[in-house]
């Protein structure tokens, strides 16, 4: 699967994968930026770092988390 800034919700999965246990909220957005960035398939352009992008991938993540632990 491939992943844009625009794909929150499939971000937040993979991140959640990818980062077990960890608290969506403890993450900088320096931090998350790099773990978007890194997932295998992205494909956007990592030089975007938008707050409100991150933002929406972060409340995403953290609603994944809370609904399935």
């Amino acid at each position: 699967m491939r992943f844009y800034w625009d794909d929150a919700y499939p971000i937040a999965q993979a991140l959640r994968a990818a980062h077990p246990g960890v608290d969506p909220l403890s993450v900088d957005w320096d931090t998350l930026h790099r773990w978007v960035v890194a997932l295998p398939g992205f494909a956007d352009d990592p030089r975007l770092k938008d707050p409100v992008r991150l933002e929406e991938i972060q409340r995403e993540w953290l609603e994944e988390v809370l609904a399935h632990g």
